[in-house]
């Protein structure tokens, strides 16, 4: 099988392998054909894989039901998402702090279980060290309010991802990056953003993979997310052609995200291909 783009030959075999969901395993509720094969047998050859998401609003359980049920292997202990890195991240630096959230339950549910107190928009008289912001695809103004508030008194604004646009099934909707854009906006405070690009993300599922950024390898569709977050961290990249990038584009893409993916391949079934030649 020809390939589009392979120089994956000038780097170490990978000992764990990072793979972006949305758009590169699946896109919405639809798989794309022959993600459930390659994964299948990538765990077959005992090949450690984790699925890095920017997407905050579920929790791990729920991600790896959703590809499950696709029909592609998961395991709960193999998804890493931008609410478990924040957590970790606020938990490192502002254990056991007042923090305001503005996100969906899987953010709610990362930051309580990291020990965090979560304030309510309702606690007028209480300071928020920290505000965390994610998608909240039911927010309130009553909440941006609170939120400004507490950012305008000296809290510390952390951001789960930087994504203006959420693709759905429909077409798109805005993402925690157009929140956050609005907070910014409001206040002139500049978040600490976690998710991809940022190496928060990557360093955190690289410490749980526990290999080095040269050994591990990351898939994913999205030049300006995911492989410039492999680039951050000095990690080999795989650009695949089901999502943002087309044949016929992605190296306009990828020359405007400043990143030179080290293979490219149209589907999981050229990925397949690829992969195996090189894991003989």
């Amino acid at each position: 099988m020809n390939f589009i783009l392979n120089r994956l030959k000038e780097h170490p075999v990978p000992q764990a392998l990072l793979f972006d969901l949305d758009g590169t395993l699946y896109r919405g509720n639809e798989r794309i054909p022959g993600a459930d094969q390659l994964i299948s047998g990538l765990l077959h050859r005992e090949i450690p894989i984790l699925y890095v998401t920017n997407n905050s609003t579920r929790a791990p359980i729920e991600v790896a039901e959703h590809l499950r049920l696709m029909g592609i292997p998961a395991e709960e202990d193999a998804i890493v998402t931008s609410a478990m890195a924040a957590a970790y991240y606020v938990t490192k630096l502002y254990p056991g702090a007042d923090t305001y959230v503005i996100g969906e339950h899987g953010l709610r549910e990362a930051l309580t279980h990291a020990g965090l107190y979560l304030i309510d928009e309702k606690q007028t008289d209480r300071n928020a060290t920290i505000v965390v912001q994610g998608l909240d695809r039911q927010l309130h103004y009553s909440q941006l309010t609170a939120a400004v508030k507490h950012l305008l008194n000296g809290a510390v604004f952390i951001q789960t991802n930087p994504d203006r646009l959420l693709p759905t099934d429909g077409g798109f909707l805005p993402g925690a990056g157009s929140l956050g854009a609005v907070l910014q906006a409001a206040t002139g405070v500049d978040p600490v953003v976690i998710g991809k690009p940022s190496n928060i993300l990557m360093d955190y599922s690289l410490e749980l993979s526990g290999t080095s950024s040269e050994q591990t390898w990351v898939i994913g569709d999205n030049p300006y997310t995911d492989l410039a977050a492999a680039k951050n961290v000095g990690c080999p990249s795989i650009l695949v052609l089901t999502g943002l990038c087309t044949k016929e584009n992605w190296q306009e893409h990828c020359a405007a995200a400043g990143v030179s993916p080290d293979a490219v391949c149209e589907g999981p079934e050229q990925l397949e291909s690829l992969l195996n030649d090189l894991l003989i």
